[in-house]
């Protein structure tokens, strides 16, 4: 008889809690009336059942072939008893506690680790497994292979059993054994073990199932994970609520969406369980479609069901909102990761990091970047390039320079993307020396510049009126095999409206070269021979012919050159054009107490040509006899210019002086100047009198 010397019973159970669920509860103990002293009494211990061995039931004691019991009655007493209370101060407590399972559990654990060391031959595994004695329990079967982690041993092992017990469940043997090929993601010995059930008339389970379809998983196979799924019916198997919920993890990560979110909606009606690694792969299915809010909904649901989120799911979720540019979101689902006693990982920093850079929050990506050096995490050349390029977008040159050091130091080297980024920030400072410095060092790398860095350098150029030094750069395009494209002619359009006049021409023929439309444009306007219906009809072709992300630009520096070539009537034509093909829209707006010119998206010649037209607009209106309302305002933004002091509103102030327009700048309204009617009126009619004058 085995004796169990701990004060519960669940110390007997506790090693194999990862292996078995106990069906039963423990009951209360009574005192037995067969001894003296107030111990508690032994509950009834149930019939051993050997041949129900199940990974779902708990390890019953066994009875041991040479326990001695000193008294008849004691053991006649004791033989259907589970439990007894010993004296530690006994001479036989040693004995005895030898003698129980316990003790007999501590040594199977032994004996598996040495199978999972030793040489993967039927020998040594033998010579190991022969400690075991001629009675070995199906329970000691199951409990060695259960804490194997040796695919090869373990099929040995495996084998070795079969060979000696008589149990009528050999698929709890293949069971447990398939769980050793999961602990080590080997797929393949997995499938063959289950093809050898098979030829063996073992007829597999709903847990032979879940192992595969788990083992598949975790091998990064969710493919293989459905067709172990869909093969369940074809063996007169039902999966049960927790294989559907992997399978919501398996169909998401198989590209299968509709079925992943078909099964997560029933799962949500009848209650499964779901566990935190397929709550990530859901956040991940809607973050992929762009459904950001259903990412939050997925946390929020999760919070709800009381599942607490793991690192993983904390990680992609900041990953979506990055991509979604919240970064407002991103920073309170970082906070409740903190706040929740998780570690940040290298993957939470660079998730955390490049939301903050995406959404040009940078401040806050300066403050993780520091926090990351004093933590010692390494960052990436990715994670250097996305710092570098939020500092090129924000105009961040001292803290570009800082990174850019730091990357060469921490052994990240600088790359294509990361020169780019350099010459780009430098460019539009207007550091030609430095932005050339910074192109020889991308060259003594071994990294040819590409368009987007020839155009950083014709930029840079152009703020400094070195025409010569934009057309050489220019004709290095065609012998490194770069073909221009929109945005490097639009660049080569905004040089031009930084250009002396006399150095126009030297551009108009690069322009030409690079778009011949938009050459066409250029050469009407610098040649002044265009009547206005053929420039109308070429500029209109010219828009037509480009995308939509460049017309604005487009239209914007064309319009800035008339301005420097003093052709406002030029400037007015693309301004309407502008208008009729919708790419500006909203410039005025009008209610009954005020009309307004909206100018923040234009440039300043296009925001000059925009208040001509609406000053002649609200000529006409007065004239014409209708009301102007108490409040008229040109709204010109706040934003200063990212590598400038001055935004719109401040160069725009001083032209509104020399016109002598009565609006002034709103105290409780920035980037707003306003005038009331009466002052207005009193405008245009001032300027009325000087067009009789004039004529």
């Amino acid at each position: 008889m085995a004796y169990n010397l701990c004060s519960s019973p669940s110390s007997l159970y506790q090693p194999l809690c990862n292996s078995f669920t106990s069906s039963r509860e423990s009951k209360p103990r009574t005192l037995n009336s067969s001894f003296r002293l107030t111990s508690p009494q032994l509950q009834s211990r149930p019939p051993l059942q050997i041949t129900h061995v199940s990974l779902h039931d708990p390890i019953t004691q066994e009875t041991m072939p040479d326990a001695n019991l000193s008294s008849p009655d004691t053991k006649k007493d004791l033989s259907s008893k589970s439990y007894v209370w010993v004296n530690p101060n006994s001479p036989r407590a040693t004995q005895l506690k030898q003698r129980s399972y316990e003790a007999r559990y501590a040594h199977l654990l032994k004996m598996a680790d040495s199978l999972n060391s030793c040489s993967p031959n039927e020998k040594d595994v033998r010579d190991i497994l022969s400690g075991l004695g001629d009675r070995i329990l199906n329970q000691d079967a199951v409990v060695v292979l259960n804490n194997m982690s040796n695919p090869e041993t373990a099929l040995i092992v495996l084998k070795y059993f079969i060979e000696r017990l008589n149990f009528d469940k050999k698929v709890i043997l293949y069971n447990v054994t398939l769980k050793v090929f999961r602990k080590c993601r080997d797929l393949d010995r997995a499938e063959k073990l289950f093809v050898e059930m098979l030829d063996r008339g073992i007829k597999p389970d709903n847990i032979t199932f879940s192992t595969m379809i788990s083992c598949s998983r975790m091998s990064n196979l969710p493919e293989k994970a459905v067709e172990w799924y869909e093969k369940m019916p074809s063996f007169g198997l039902n999966p049960d609520d927790v294989t559907y919920a992997a399978m919501i993890d398996a169909y998401g990560r198989a590209g299968n969406i509709e079925m992943a979110l078909t099964l997560y909606d029933r799962a949500r009606e009848q209650k499964w369980r779901i566990d935190a690694v397929t709550f990530s792969t859901l956040i991940k299915i809607y973050g992929v479609s762009g459904n950001f809010d259903g990412c939050l909904n997925v946390y929020e649901e999760m919070k709800a069901l009381a599942v607490k989120p793991n690192l993983v799911v904390y990680n992609t979720l900041l990953d979506a909102m990055g991509r979604a540019k919240r970064p407002w979101q991103a920073k309170k689902i970082y906070r409740d990761m903190i706040d929740n006693g998780f570690t940040p990982s290298n993957v939470t920093y660079g998730a955390i990091l490049r939301a903050y850079c995406r959404a040009r929050y940078g401040e806050d990506a300066l403050f993780v970047y520091k926090e990351m050096k004093e933590k010692g995490v390494d960052l990436n050349a990715v994670l250097y390039n996305t710092l570098l390029a939020m500092c090129a977008d924000l105009g961040k040159v001292s803290e570009a320079l800082e990174i850019f050091e730091d990357m060469k130091n921490s052994g990240a080297n600088p790359d294509s993307w990361t020169f780019s980024s350099m010459i780009t920030i430098f460019s539009c400072s207007g550091e030609v020396s430095k932005a050339e410095s910074m192109l020889n060092e991308m060259l003594e790398s071994g990294y040819e510049p590409n368009l987007f860095v020839l155009t950083s350098i014709i930029q840079c150029y152009g703020k400094a009126q070195r025409t010569d030094d934009v057309v050489r750069t220019f004709n290095q395009l065609v012998p490194l095999g770069i073909t221009p494209d929109e945005r490097f002619c639009g660049c080569l359009l905004n040089v031009m409206t930084q250009t002396p006049k006399e150095e126009l021409n030297k551009l108009a023929e690069c322009i030409e070269k690079a778009n011949s439309k938009l050459g066409i444009v250029v050469k009407l306007l610098l040649s002044e021979e265009g009547t206005e219906a053929n420039f109308k009809k070429e500029a209109a072709e010219l828009f037509d012919s480009i995308g939509a992300e460049v017309k604005k630009a487009f239209c914007n520096c064309l319009m800035d050159l008339c301005i420097n070539l003093d052709m406002l009537e030029k400037a007015c034509e693309l301004l309407d054009l502008g208008l009729t093909l919708e790419i500006y829209t909203d410039l005025q707006s009008k209610s009954s107490t005020q009309w307004s010119l909206h100018l923040k998206s234009l440039s300043f010649g296009a925001a000059l040509t925009a208040l001509h037209v609406w000053i002649n607009d609200l000529s006409k209106a007065h004239e014409s006899g209708e009301e102007l309302p108490p409040l008229l305002g040109i709204n010109t933004g706040h934003g200063k210019h990212k590598y400038s002091d001055k935004g719109l509103a401040s160069v725009f102030e001083s032209h509104l002086k020399e016109l002598n327009a009565p609006f002034h700048e709103a105290s409780d309204k920035v980037g707003w100047f306003l005038t009331t009617k009466v002052a207005a009126e009193s405008f245009l009619e001032s300027r009325k009198l000087a067009d009789v004058v004039a004529v």
